[in-house]
């Protein structure tokens, strides 16, 4: 989502880069990305506390590639088989809504499950979750 929307706000979409990264602090997606502003910065990685995990704190997700490819965000990782998550789901269980923190500041998200989870334990080499920002959230300050 561009900086107008709900849920997000990053500098970059205003001055009119257009390249989509939809896992906040990772790589741009590859293919599909020109297409995919709607899904700029809409998840992110979390730690056990659900502290925002960026490639420069956890180094193996700067091998994390990222396509937006009918209907999913595809995942892929060097010697891992890919991951695709639905771009849109109905966010209303709210026994997987969460919190997590960008910044020290609390955040609206929704937590993308347990498979998820597990194989981004194993890139990560220590538990982690892909969290996916609440369309009903405030902006997101991803520069904090």
């Amino acid at each position: 989502m561009s900086a107008s929307q709900p849920g997000f706000s990053d500098p970059a979409r205003e001055a009119g880069d257009q390249a989509c990264t939809p896992v906040a602090g990772c790589a741009p997606a590859g293919r599909g990305a020109r297409d995919g502003v709607a899904y700029h910065c809409r998840w992110l990685v979390v730690d056990e506390q659900g502290r925002w995990l960026t490639a420069q704190d956890c180094p193996p997700l700067a091998g994390l590639d990222t396509e937006l490819r009918l209907g999913y965000l595809v995942l892929r990782a060097p010697g891992m088989l890919r991951l695709d998550i639905p771009l849109d789901v109905i966010e209303d269980d709210d026994s997987v809504r969460r919190t997590a923190f960008v910044g020290g500041r609390p955040v609206d998200a929704v937590d993308e499950g347990d498979l998820a989870a597990a194989w981004l334990g194993n890139l990560l080499q220590r538990p982690g979750r892909l969290y996916k920002v609440h369309p009903d959230a405030p902006p997101v300050d991803w520069a904090a």
